[in-house]
C-alpha cells in the first residue's frame, strides 16, 4: 500500500504551453497481452509508463513473457505464440487495474493451466460479474467471491464460440469476450446496445488476426494466430480531458496537447464540450497504429448547461467526473441520464462527485443513473477522492475556480493512470501542490 498523498489546489494564472499527456492506456494494456500472444517480436512505442500498465506487463512477466523496456515509454515484447503462455505460481497481481483483470480473465480463459487473479483493495470490490458470466457461456470455469475479485481460472476448459448481446455497452467486457474467442472453437459475436472503443477490435487486425466489425457489433473465429507488429500508442484523450476543461473554464487560457488518440469511440466529452460553447480545434488529423490522432488547441470559452445526450454516455464514461467540474462552471444547468455505470468504477463516481461538490458549495442532484448540476461559484473546502485517480485529477481542475483552496484526500491512485499529472498540470499554470 503506497503512503496517502493529499493535494491543495488553488487559482493559479491563464494556462498557456504545450502539454504532452502520456500514452493511452487502454491501448497500452491491448497492445501489451496481443503482442504477448503473438509471434515473433513486438515493440511498442508510447506506452503509458503508469501503475495499471505496469501490472500487467508484471502479470504477462509472471506468465513466462519476455518484455524489455529500453526506454521510458517503450517496450519490446517477445511473443510467445497463442499457446505459449505458462502457468504461474503466484496469483497476478493486476493492482488497481480493472481493465487489465477483465482483459486478462478473457485471455486466461482457455489456457491449459490455473490462474488467479487479484487486485488492490479497490479492485477487489469492483463487479465482475459481467465478464464472467458469458465467459461461463463459452465453457471457462470461473470461481469469485460472489462476483467479486479475486477470480480463480481453472485451465483445460474446452472454449466454444457464442453470439453474445451486451446488456450494457463495456468495451472490456467485448474486449474480453474477443479476447477468449481467440481460444474458442467456432464463431464468436458480440453485439453492443450503443457502440464502444473499438481498440481491440483494430489491434487485432493489425496483429493480422481475421475478425469483421463495425460500430455496435465485432465477429472473429478461433483458430489462427497473431503475428507480431511494431504499435504506436497516441496520447491519451482521457487524459487530456482534464486540461481540455481546464483551459476552457480558466480565463485567457489556450493550450495545445499534441498527437492525442481521436478514436470515435472515445471523444464523447470533446463533442459535450463544444455542445457546452467550448473552443477546441483539432489540428494535424492523422494515423498512427490504426487509430486516428490529431493535435488538440483549446482556448477559454465561456460554457452554459445543456441536457447531455444520451447517445454520448458510452462515449465519454471516463470522463464523466471532470465533465461534472465543467458543469459546475457553466452559465445554467446540466443534466446526466443514462451513466448507471459510473456508479461501478474505482468508487460511485456519481456519489463521489456530488458529494465533494456539496462540500464546495455546488448545487448537484444525484439521480440513478445520472445528475443534475446547477453552475454556479466554487466555493473553498476539502473533497474526498476514494483513492479514485479520475476524481482526484478533477477536482484539481475545480481548484483553478474556487474562490479558495480546495483540499484532495488522498491522491495516491493519480499514478495508475496519469504519472507526472502534478508536474505537468504544475507547468502549464496549475497550483497544485502537497496538503501540509
Amino acid at each position: 500500500m503506497s503512503a496517502r498523498l493529499d493535494w491543495l489546489s488553488g487559482a493559479g494564472g491563464p494556462l498557456h504551453g504545450s502539454v504532452a499527456v502520456p500514452g493511452d492506456k487502454s491501448i497500452s494494456h491491448r497492445a501489451l497481452m496481443l503482442a504477448a500472444i503473438a509471434e515473433g517480436c513486438s515493440r511498442i512505442r508510447g506506452f503509458l509508463e503508469g501503475e495499471d500498465t505496469r501490472a500487467t506487463a508484471a502479470v504477462l512477466a509472471q506468465l513466462g513473457v519476455r518484455i524489455e523496456a529500453p526506454t521510458e515509454g517503450e517496450r519490446i515484447v517477445h511473443g510467445e505464440g497463442l499457446h505459449g503462455l505458462r502457468g504461474a505460481t503466484q496469483p497476478l497481481d493486476c493492482g488497481n487495474a480493472g481493465t487489465g483483470m477483465r482483459l486478462l480473465a478473457g485471455l486466461l480463459a482457455g489456457q491449459s493451466f490455473d490462474s488467479v487473479l487479484v487486485g488492490d483493495a479497490s479492485l477487489s470490490k469492483r463487479p465482475m460479474r459481467r465478464v464472467t458470466d458469458p465467459l461461463a457461456q463459452m465453457g471457462a470455469r470461473i470461481d469469485s467471491h460472489d462476483g467479486l475479485p479475486p477470480l480463480r481460472l481453472h485451465g483445460g476448459s474446452a472454449l466454444r464460440g457464442i453470439r453474445y448481446e451486451l446488456p450494457v455497452a463495456s468495451a472490456q467486457v467485448k474486449s474480453a469476450l474477443l479476447l477468449a474467442g481467440l481460444y474458442a472453437q467456432g464463431t464468436t459475436e458480440i453485439l453492443e446496445p450503443h457502440p464502444t472503443r473499438d481498440y481491440t477490435e483494430r489491434m487485432l487486425a493489425a496483429f493480422g488476426w481475421p475478425i469483421e466489425f463495425a460500430p455496435g457489433r465485432a465477429r472473429l473465429d478461433g483458430g489462427h494466430a497473431l503475428r507480431a507488429v511494431d504499435v504506436e500508442v497516441p496520447a491519451d484523450f482521457s487524459s487530456a480531458a482534464f486540461f481540455l476543461v481546464a483551459a476552457s473554464i480558466v480565463p485567457g487560457s489556450q493550450l495545445r496537447m499534441p498527437g492525442v488518440g481521436l478514436n470515435p469511440r472515445r471523444t464523447g466529452l470533446l463533442q459535450a464540450l463544444r455542445l457546452m460553447g467550448a473552443d477546441i480545434v483539432v489540428e494535424r488529423e492523422r494515423e498512427a497504429g490504426g487509430e486516428p490522432v490529431g493535435d488538440l488547441v483549446v482556448r477559454h470559452a465561456p460554457l452554459h448547461g445543456i441536457e447531455l445526450p444520451v447517445a454520448l454516455v458510452p462515449d465519454m464514461i471516463d470522463e464523466f467526473p471532470v465533465l461534472f467540474i465543467a458543469a459546475a462552471v457553466a452559465s445554467g444547468r446540466t443534466v446526466v441520464r443514462g451513466a448507471a455505470e459510473l456508479r461501478v468504477k474505482e468508487s460511485d463516481r456519481i456519489a463521489t462527485m456530488a458529494a465533494g461538490l456539496r462540500a464546495l458549495g455546488v448545487r448537484i442532484e444525484e439521480t440513478p443513473d445520472g445528475a443534475i448540476v446547477e453552475g454556479g461559484p466554487i466555493g473553498a473546502g476539502t473533497v474526498e477522492s476514494l483513492t479514485d485517480h479520475r476524481i482526484a485529477m478533477s477536482f484539481a481542475v475545480a481548484g483553478l475556480r474556487a474562490i479558495g483552496p480546495v483540499r484532495i484526500n488522498d491522491c495516491r491512485h493519480v499514478a495508475t493512470s496519469f504519472p507526472g499529472f502534478r508536474e505537468l498540470a504544475n507547468g502549464c499554470g496549475f497550483a497544485l501542490r502537497d496538503a501540509s
